[in-house]
């Protein structure tokens, strides 16, 4: 059994969300993203890179969506796909628009 720590769990939810939202076939170090076409698996981090967490967001098609900054250094994202609110509060912008997309989404996570 391999130990978990927060880059296994962001990789493992990475996984997840490229083959829920972005409809995206996996496979060893690399995503199928359609038309034979691939890429690699470190150019899709959504919970490290912003670029990736907008693109991840939009291919979510929210109904609605809200974020912001608290006065702690906090973001807050709030995410509404269907009838489901998926919040989430980090330090990091891309870590907390994945994980309300995840948990809009109602996949489980831990962080």
């Amino acid at each position: 059994m391999k130990p978990v720590n927060a880059t296994t769990v962001a990789d493992d939810l990475t996984v997840v969300l490229a083959r829920l939202v972005m409809g995206w076939d996996i496979a060893p170090d690399r995503f199928l993203v359609g038309k034979r076409r691939w890429m690699p698996r470190w150019r899709f981090q959504p919970t490290e890179r912003l670029e990736d967490a907008f693109r991840l967001l939009e291919e979510a098609a929210p109904q609605r969506y809200t974020m912001g900054r608290d006065g702690t250094g906090l973001f807050w994202v709030e995410v509404q796909i269907g009838r489901t609110m998926g919040q989430a509060r980090h330090p990091s912008k891309p870590r907390a628009i994945t994980l309300a997309v995840a948990r809009a989404l109602k996949v489980q996570v831990d962080e």
